[in-house]
């Protein structure tokens, strides 16, 4: 009996000595990493309020467009090259003419309260866009919509039909599909009042779980997972949006604690932003430009219409110097009408680096000279060269608008700066009452350049300066009905180079976006964004509740 014993005794002691030796052994070769789990609450401070949840009408706020990028998805989605890529559609087929877009829906799609989405969703969403009384942005494409014939061919099939070929149709798939079982009765014009905007059922990723308020005003909601979504499960449960009348009061919600994120960060504070601890920035440029338009049909503003003259007016303007005193640095230089990173763009187009002396002798190559000694101010053939140049009263927009003017008065031009409130420069911009105007343009989607500077938009279209130049015309006319991706960049590639040499619009920057997440928020990446509502592009990726794993030193990435 005392030898049993003593042999299980020696038994316990062997396994704990081979226990013990397999444990060091296997911290000599593996080691634990922290890996993305599930669960977790990620709370954002978003500066402004929600109105409508609703991706219809949601192209006026941007914590709309936040909130409904999460709750909402469209036929397709917009890649951060530019490219449209299949979301709810699986997929899609292209008529050799050009004119015949054939959707097919995934098998998995359910709305967030369990009711299938089908093609009959899809076909009373474009409905609306189509009733002439509906109150949605422009941004939709209303216009090409009325123009547009949709028919269902079965449950999961959708047919859409042109008037004629339009190689950036996709760009408008990617709107938003609202259901059909909720919504049906509803008029178009009655929808800015609908319940539905406050109680959006929607197919993305999250669903409304609250909306808390007090007041009157909306303090947060809060979103929670959707079982019903078609893709892959994101990691985090929650997301919860509190919202703040600016950004100093939502930093001071992120150091006491309430949230995780600020939405934005603007140029202005990112010093103080940067000094926050915890606080990670994340930034990218924006799909937007901001550009100095010279009026060219005006015959008192003759110089505008020479390509040497435009060409020194950007020779003569301290791009990046502005960009570093005004923006803090936040923003780029552009070289091209076209957006970097995205897969039209052209990266050795001609650049016009800062050269006031290459500037000077620009204009006297163009015969715009100071006529006597003494002369302050350049003419040519008795035209004085001075202008207004019109911009928003905006401090930022001002400060741009004097240094430029400054730089410019430097080489012997008359430059005299006018501000106005950003609606009455707006006006003045679609009315083309301006001799130059400073304006921020939007660059979504396609890059499809058409509506900017062919011919034919200059009375009525989106040509404000009158530009006018007959092969940027044939160029951006045919890229517009190609169907051939290859096709349509080489075209894209030519109008880049015609657009740097004849400079139609002076290029100044392009903005930068920073986005503010605690380091405790892991997996953040955004990439260029057309609209901010776009960094929650990657959130499935976010994760911040760990997961210990157990691995080998390689595969954790050690030496």
């Amino acid at each position: 009996m005392t030898r049993h014993i003593r042999w299980q005794i020696l038994l316990i002691v062997l396994g704990a000595v081979l226990v013990a030796v397999l444990l060091a052994y296997l911290a000599l070769k593996y080691t634990t990493v922290l890996r993305p789990g599930y669960g977790g609450t990620y709370v954002e401070g978003a500066i402004g309020s929600p109105q409508y949840v609703n991706p219809l009408l949601s192209g006026y706020n941007q914590t709309d467009r936040d909130i409904c990028a999460l709750v909402f998805s469209g036929l397709t989605r917009m890649s951060e090259r530019g490219e449209v890529v299949p979301d709810m559609a699986r997929g899609w087929d292209v008529s050799p003419d050009g004119l015949t877009y054939t959707f097919y829906l995934r098998s998995n799609l359910f709305w967030h309260d369990g009711t299938p989405l089908t093609a009959d969703d899809v076909l009373f969403t474009i409905q609306l866009l189509q009733d002439p009384t509906f109150p949605g942005s422009p941004d939709l494409g209303l216009t090409l919509w009325h123009m547009v014939t949709a028919e269902k061919l079965d449950r999961r099939t959708v047919r859409f039909t042109l008037a004629e070929p339009y190689a950036p149709f996709l760009d408008y798939t990617t709107v938003g599909i609202v259901p059909a079982h909720v919504l049906t009765g509803t008029l178009p014009s009655e929808l800015p009042g609908a319940s539905f905007n406050l109680n959006p059922i929607g197919s993305g990723p999250f669903q409304l779980e609250e909306i808390q308020a007090e007041e009157g005003a909306i303090t947060a909601v809060t979103l929670k997972l959707a079982p019903t979504y078609y893709r892959d499960r994101p990691y985090i449960d929650r997301v919860q949006f509190r919202f703040y009348p600016s950004f100093q009061t939502a930093l001071n919600a992120f150091e006491a604690g309430e949230v995780e994120a600020i939405s934005r960060v603007p140029a202005a504070d990112i010093d103080r932003a940067r000094a926050v601890p915890n606080l990670s920035l994340f930034s990218t440029h924006m799909a937007r430009y901001s550009m100095i338009l010279l009026n060219q049909q005006r015959d008192d503003l003759p110089f505008f219409r020479e390509a040497e003259v435009r060409q020194a007016l950007l020779y003569a303007i301290d791009r990046q110097g502005i960009i570093d005193r005004v923006y803090r640095g936040y923003a780029i230089v552009p070289d091209s009408p076209v957006m970097p990173g995205t897969w039209a763009y052209k990266d050795d187009v001609k650049e016009y680096d800062y050269d006031p002396d290459l500037a000077e002798q620009t204009l006297n190559d163009a015969g715009w000279f100071r006529q006597a000694v003494g002369d302050r101010i350049r003419r040519k053939q008795g035209a004085w060269f001075e202008f207004t140049l019109l911009a928003s009263s905006q401090p930022d927009k001002t400060a741009v608008a004097q240094e430029i003017a400054e730089e410019w008065r430097t080489l012997g031009i008359s430059v005299t700066v006018q501000t106005a409130s950003a609606i009455e420069v707006r006006q003045a911009l679609e009315m083309r009452e301006f001799d130059a105007i400073l304006v921020d343009l939007t660059a979504p989607g396609d890059p499809d350049p058409y509506p900017l500077w062919h011919e034919t938009q200059v009375s009525s279209g989106q040509n404000y300066s009158g530009f006018v130049h007959r092969r940027i015309s044939e160029v951006i006319e045919q890229a517009r009905v190609v169907n051939s991706r290859n096709m349509r960049e080489e075209l894209y590639y030519e109008f880049q180079d015609l657009f740097a040499e004849e400079v139609p619009a002076l290029l100044l920057s392009i903005p930068v976006y920073t986005y503010g997440v605690d380091s405790s928020v892991n997996g953040v990446q955004i990439g260029p964004l057309t609209y901010p509502s776009d960094r929650f592009r990657t959130i499935g990726q976010w994760w911040i509740v760990p997961r210990r794993v157990f691995t080998s030193e390689t595969e954790a990435g050690l030496p």
